[in-house]
């Protein structure tokens, strides 16, 4: 069972006019097609009930961009939630990981001002969309010293108002740094590069980020990414989530190591954690075509309603453990297959090109520039710097996701490079990983009988074009990439 984030809408939501168009994907080779039938529906069909599930992190984008993203896109196309970078002050610099060395807890960064961080919250929500924070609670900056973006000066361990070296933790390693990702103490006690580590154990510590969790639940945020929170004990994380007001959403970072001690599992007591072993596993998967198992890809033993999953994130894509937007054809089966499957929360992404893995977005007087989407390329050969909006790809999906819910796969149907399967009686799915030959099945389904459109390259189904006929229904599906349909996109007329 998947998490439920999202109200329950009126399906017929997914077909009005006001939802936009989806960009063509990147790395798709061809678009799916069927046989047309000749006969057609004499009057829409009763709708379901759709759960908004499918989030996205947004990755270094500015508040207003992401306001004009939750009112444009997100929202129309029955996003669940938008993930943002961090929002507090941090130090100077064009490099993304400046925004993860908060130097105060003020929300004044190079993404924007807090009127316009509240602004953010406020559009987002009146599109239905959720936010959640991204929360750096478990260090401060990792230089000598210096002045924040928004003029707060401090040094390593001493930010003034906040924070002296009494609240930092001391290790023992030569260089104050993590040596040993298989000693449990150094993980949680020492410096994580070098980023001067919290004792947030101390009730004076908790007590400051406690208030500023709540400076942002203020502001109207839906919940929280707690980074870093394998380098603090479970423990810590509890108590800290559990001081907070209300019920937000908390999803711990644990990244799982074979053989360390620390494992994403002990945080699901405070909340539910990002599954990076499943976005591992389908990097593993979708090179060899075998995608029928993607069907049994679990993250350990962390539960389906307690799993975020994603494919890359602003981490894994530079550091290349998983597959990116890079990979094109692969990157689109493997989100494809995420978004199939009825494991964990999905999570995709939205960043933007780069072959310096330091590089930040371009900014103006330290202030990041509104968010341009690149023109989609099937080459993947985007400029460094350009906004790559792939999550774009995805609205009729996302759409697709909040019409079948948590139904399990029925009727798995397997031929050699290639998977379908029914979502309960509410949807369909075939995937075609073979990266030379179409596909022709014709696959039993539970879906009613009517003319569907591909959730996979539309969001509206004026005229259908796969024809579903005593629970019967052929596909074509071109290489590395998929079909879909659903009960809330059949043909208007």
């Amino acid at each position: 069972m998947r998490r439920v984030l999202g109200l329950l809408l009126t399906g017929i939501l997914a077909l009005s006019a006001c939802a936009p168009s989806a960009p063509g994907a990147p790395g798709t080779p061809g678009t799916p097609s069927a046989t047309v039938a000749e006969t057609t529906t004499a009057a829409a069909p009763e709708p379901v009930q759709m759960t908004r599930q499918v989030g996205v992190q947004l990755f270094q984008w500015n508040w207003n961009s992401i306001a004009r993203e939750c009112t444009d896109v997100l929202g129309p196309n029955q996003f669940a939630f938008v993930l943002l970078s961090p929002a507090q002050e941090h130090i100077q610099g064009e490099q993304w990981w400046t925004s993860y060395q908060p130097v105060s807890y003020r929300i004044e960064s190079k993404l924007g001002t807090r009127a316009e961080f509240q602004a953010m919250v406020e559009a987002c929500h009146a599109a239905g969309v959720k936010v959640i924070a991204d929360a750096v609670i478990n260090h401060m900056a990792g230089i000598d010293g210096g002045t924040g973006v928004a003029g707060t000066a401090f040094t390593h361990k001493d930010y003034p108002g906040l924070y002296t070296e009494a609240d930092f933790n001391t290790c023992a390693t030569p260089s104050g740094n993590i040596e040993n990702y298989m000693d449990q103490q150094q993980i949680q006690e020492c410096q994580l590069s070098g980023l001067a580590d919290l004792r947030t154990g101390e009730p004076y510590v908790r007590e400051q980020i406690v208030g500023y969790l709540t400076d942002l639940l203020s502001l109207g945020v839906d919940g929280f990414r707690i980074d870093a929170a394998k380098h603090m004990p479970a423990a810590d994380v509890e108590a800290i989530v559990g001081a907070l007001d209300g019920d937000p959403i908390i999803i711990s970072e644990v990244i799982r190591g074979s053989g360390e001690p620390i494992q994403p599992e002990d945080y699901l007591g405070a909340g539910d954690v990002f599954a990076f072993q499943f976005a591992k596993d389908i990097a593993g998967i979708v090179p060899g075509g075998a995608v029928r198992r993607a069907l049994d890809v679990r993250d350990g033993s962390v539960p389906s309603e307690q799993a975020f999953t994603f494919i890359t994130n602003h981490d894994t894509e530079r550091n290349r453990q998983t597959l990116t937007y890079k990979d094109k054809d692969k990157y689109h089966l493997a989100n494809l297959l995420m978004l199939a499957v009825p494991y964990g929360t999905p999570t995709l992404y939205g960043g933007y090109a780069f072959t310096d893995r330091d590089a930040g977005v371009p900014q103006v007087d330290g202030v990041v520039s509104d968010v341009e989407c690149a023109e989609p390329r099937t080459d993947a050969k985007y400029e460094p710097g350009q906004w790559v909006c792939d999550h774009r790809t995805y609205a009729g999906l996302a759409q697709w996701v909040a019409a079948v819910g948590d139904a399990e796969p029925a009727n798995v149907w397997q031929e050699g490079y290639a998977v379908a399967f029914d979502r309960g009686d509410l949807g369909l799915l075939a995937i075609n990983g073979n990266s030379t030959k179409s596909i022709e099945p014709v696959l039993t389904t539970n879906l009613p009988d009517g003319l569907y459109c591909d959730a996979v390259v539309a969001t509206e189904c004026p005229e259908g074009q796969f024809e579903v006929k005593d629970g019967k229904v052929k596909v074509t599906v071109e290489p590395m990439t998929a079909a879909a349909l659903s009960v809330n996109l059949r043909a208007t007329r």
